[in-house]
Parts: C-alpha cells; structure tokens; sequence
C-alpha cells in the first residue's frame, strides 16, 4: 500500500485552503441582513462554525490526498474532478446565503453539494476505506447545515424580496 505523498497532500490543501478562504471571506454573520433573519432554535452559535469547519478542512485534505495516492492512474483524474467540483460548491454556499442574501438559492446549491459529498464519499470509499469514512463528519455537517439553511428560508420569505434586508 502507498503512503499519503507529501506532494498530493500539499495540493489538496491548497485546493481546500482556497475553497475555505472564499467561504470564509463571504461570510458574514454579524451583518444587520443576517442578524434579523429568524432562525431556528436549535442553531449553533456563530463561533460554533470557524470550530466545527477547521478539522472538517483539514481532513478533507488529508483524506483526499491519501485516496489519491492510493488510487490507480486510471481511477485518479475522476477523482480530482470530483473533488474539485465538491470544493467549488463547498465555496459556492456563502456568497449565495450571504453575500446575495439568498437562503433559498442557497439551499437548491447545498443540496447539490450534498449530493457531491455522498459521491466523492463513496470514490474514496472504493480508492481507501479510511479515506471514504473520513469523510462522513463532513457529509454530515453539511447534513446539519443543509436542515438548518431549510429552516432559515422556510421562516424567513421575504428574506430576498425585502429591500429592507437588502441593505444591511
């Protein structure tokens, strides 16, 4: 079995590094927008998710890498396509949610990223079975956010039609 290679791990980090900067950069929960949105009860507060989201990168990363360097030459460029497809949708949420302050696109786009983390998942499960469960805490928590997204559109419909909201 081929250990993890230091520079595919470099690359995945960087690739994930990149997706978390843009998310992280988009995000704005102190904005007047959010702040009046309601939100369900059940929601963690916001220094909950810098928490949650760190080591979820992180081993996102690591256990891409190590399935790429373990996958066969054949196998690799389909999985570099799936990952890059699921960070750019990893990327994608918080400029929808905040930044065009619209929880309901934001939503029809984390259901597509959950369906991409269901397929990269299982990619990683047939390249290295640690790999693939590795990354379940992630489907997970975008398993979590994507109730929660749910939840903030269902109670807050006028959230992209009001101008009010707009300029906060």
């Amino acid at each position: 079995m081929r250990s993890t290679s230091t520079k595919t791990l470099l690359r995945t980090a960087l690739a994930v590094t990149a997706a978390a900067a843009v998310g992280g950069l988009s995000t704005d929960a102190r904005s007047g927008w959010y702040r009046r949105l309601r939100k369900p009860s059940w929601q963690p507060p916001p220094q909950a998710f810098g928490l949650v989201w760190t080591p979820l990168y992180a081993t996102i990363a690591y256990a891409s890498a190590r399935a790429l360097s373990r996958a066969d030459d054949g196998s690799r460029p389909a999985l570099r396509r799936a990952l890059a497809v699921n960070l750019a949708l990893n990327a994608a949420w918080p400029p929808l949610f905040f930044k065009a302050r619209n929880p309901r696109l934001a939503l029809a786009e984390i259901l597509a990223l959950d369906v991409s983390n269901a397929l990269l998942t299982r990619r990683l499960l047939r390249e290295d079975r640690t790999a693939g469960l590795l990354l379940l805490p992630y489907a997970g928590w975008t398993g979590f956010a994507t109730a929660l997204n749910a939840a903030i559109a269902r109670h807050n419909p006028q959230a992209r039609r009001d101008p009010g909201a707009q300029g906060a």
